[in-house]
């Protein structure tokens, strides 16, 4: 076929995908079928197809082993969060999943109770305590469930955006005992803006939106026979709850950070004053 108008272009392009395997035929199809839609329907000129693809070849080449425009693009487009739902449909009885986000790197394998906070945020972090179990959807300890945390400092920068951080700071991995417990000290999580200064910046000002997440900790909770469970604890009372720029809030997922002012317990948990005492039970989902 040689004749290619704007009536038949779709239809021939479909033609001629021929996948042996059955889900890339299926994505590909779905794919030009919606792409070719959307052209028909914006009808852009030449010149916003040509800032489109250097939109496109910014945010490529925005991205490094630290930094990974293409999935911050993702979350601020919602698309992350609707793959997430997608994908992890859960019952009362388990915990709520949210997005990865762009900033998990690589952390230590660290013991219980240790702090994850090494740098400056010791001294001018608000201290906290982060306790509880993870479960099974019975309520039952799950043993050696690994715990990976991560979360930026009081300045809003997470240790691979900031080079005067130590390398892993605010992050640690924990192993639970046969009682499925975890307790580790870290900093209050403080709101922050995700990253403006590459394309994705530049989508959030065309939207009239802004950049900001609610002060949040990362947990990636994996264990042999569950479903991984990647999610945030979020802090009541910020502001940015209700318009987190990568769509990632869920009610149930949301704590309060009450202040231990007990010396005791201070004493006890290794803080020199008051600390914010976080208690929050994982339940994982069995696999299927």
């Amino acid at each position: 076929m040689r004749n290619l108008t704007e009536e038949n272009l779709t239809d021939i392009v479909l033609e001629r995908i021929k996948s042996e395997d059955k889900r890339s035929q299926e994505v590909l199809t779905k794919l030009i079928k919606h792409l070719h839609a959307f052209i028909k329907d914006l009808e852009p000129t030449e010149e916003e197809w040509f800032k489109a693809i250097d939109f496109l070849t910014r945010t490529g080449k925005k991205c490094d082993d630290k930094r990974q425009e293409f999935i911050l693009l993702s979350d601020v487009l919602g698309v992350s969060m609707l793959v997430d739902a997608i994908n992890h449909r859960t019952s009362q009885d388990e915990t709520e999943t949210t997005v990865t986000g762009p900033f998990h790197a690589l952390a230590m394998e660290m013991k219980m109770g240790d702090n994850i906070a090494r740098g400056k945020e010791v001294e001018t972090g608000e201290p906290a305590l982060f306790r509880g179990k993870i479960l099974d959807p019975n309520g039952n300890p799950i043993v050696n469930a690994k715990i990976d945390v991560w979360q930026s400092n009081d300045d809003g920068f997470y240790d691979i955006q900031d080079a005067s951080q130590p390398e892993m700071n605010l992050r640690g991995i924990f192993t639970t005992d046969e009682t499925g417990e975890f307790w580790f000290k870290s900093i209050k999580p403080s709101p922050y803006p995700v990253p403006t200064d590459g394309p994705v910046g530049e989508v959030l000002r065309a939207s009239g939106r802004h950049p900001m997440r609610p002060a949040h900790i990362h947990f990636w909770i994996e264990a042999e026979g569950y479903q991984t469970l990647i999610t945030h604890i979020f802090v009541e009372g910020d502001e940015y709850l209700d318009s987190d720029a990568v769509f990632g809030v869920k009610e149930s997922l949301i704590l309060d950070f009450p202040l231990n002012e007990n010396e005791a317990d201070a004493e006890k948990w290794g803080f020199k004053s008051a600390f914010c005492d976080v208690e929050y039970d994982f339940k994982l989902a069995r696999k299927a």
